[in-house]
């Protein structure tokens, strides 16, 4: 019976996505593992999302590294953590997520730094109203959600592989309504609309996920992609003050929506299988329509044109 609920509950969306959902399903969930001796990675860690990982990572005793575009919103990130856990080992690095060249100088740097990584979470994330453009030529939203966390997750294998360890995209339910657009990546064509380029490039972390869960199988690095609920983070009331008003009193807190991903990187059976897409400590399906399935071969032009977009000089 709390299985047919639960299914219920995330084909109807309003019950499964919001903190009734969460209310629901939580009941009987065991407590989170310890995570001392471990080294986890989360981006977009200054608010938010990320931030309320972040707080929950240093609590179970993990040695943390905000990723943040902002040094002096990380740095008081680092304070407030270091108030509430002062025991905590917290490390604010720069790095924006939508800039190519500057993954690439990030994590060439943490390799140097950093023999393993236990965790990455790819949580750092834009929705622009209009269409905008990085100074390296990439649309903004698909240069944060896509091509840094590609370039990122593959300059970080080796020391993922040495801890066996776990990548985590952070994605949305969103992408349930868009099919892998693998023609148009950059938006260029047609009426350019903030949520469904957003929806567009959730979708593409979710293929991206389940591909390099197939490519890093055997290196015994683990890799999956979830989704929040809806969740009251600040991005989410920027960018979508409407939705956010209609729905607020529904609307999951931070910790609520995050929960899933210190789950997902911290509890032995959520290594036992990689490349699923999980939402509220379950795995879900990545298709609700037909018409939303991509082929073999789009997921091939995806993965090569993010090689391609990436590649150095």
């Amino acid at each position: 019976m709390l299985k047919l609920l639960d299914t219920l509950a995330d084909r109807t969306l309003v019950p499964g996505y919001t903190k009734l959902g969460y209310r629901l399903r939580s009941r009987g969930w065991a407590p989170l593992d310890s995570m001392r001796g471990k080294r986890v990675l989360v981006t977009g860690a200054n608010s938010g999302l990320g931030r309320a990982a972040a707080t929950k990572f240093a609590e179970l005793g993990a040695t943390v590294h905000l990723g943040v575009r902002d040094l002096a919103k990380g740095q008081q990130a680092k304070e407030e953590l270091a108030a509430r856990f002062p025991d905590a080992e917290v490390h604010v690095e720069l790095c924006d997520m939508s800039l190519v060249d500057t993954v690439r100088e990030f994590a060439a740097e943490f390799v140097a730094r950093h023999d393993t990584l236990d965790v990455l979470v790819h949580n750092a994330g834009v929705l622009p109203a209009d269409r905008q453009e990085t100074s390296e030529g990439n649309e903004v939203t698909l240069a944060t959600h896509v091509l840094g966390p590609f370039l990122l997750t593959g300059m970080l294998v080796p020391a993922l592989i040495r801890a066996k360890g776990r990548v985590i995209f952070v994605s949305s339910g969103g992408m349930y309504s868009q099919q892998l657009n693998d023609q148009d990546p950059q938006f260029r064509q047609g009426k350019y609309r903030g949520a469904t380029a957003y929806s567009r490039t959730k979708r593409m972390q979710v293929v991206l996920s389940g591909l390099w869960a197939e490519r890093l199988k055997g290196d015994g690095i683990t890799v999956h992609s979830m989704h929040p609920g809806w969740a009251a983070t600040p991005g989410v009331s920027d960018s979508l003050p409407g939705f956010a008003t209609v729905m607020g009193p529904l609307l999951r807190n931070a910790d609520e929506g995050a929960d899933t991903v210190v789950w997902l990187a911290s509890a032995p059976e959520a290594a036992r299988e990689t490349g699923l897409f999980w939402h509220d400590r379950a795995p879900r399906p990545e298709h609700y329509f037909p018409w939303t399935k991509e082929s073999a071969a789009q997921r091939a032009r995806l993965w090569a044109f993010c090689e391609e977009t990436t590649a150095g000089a």
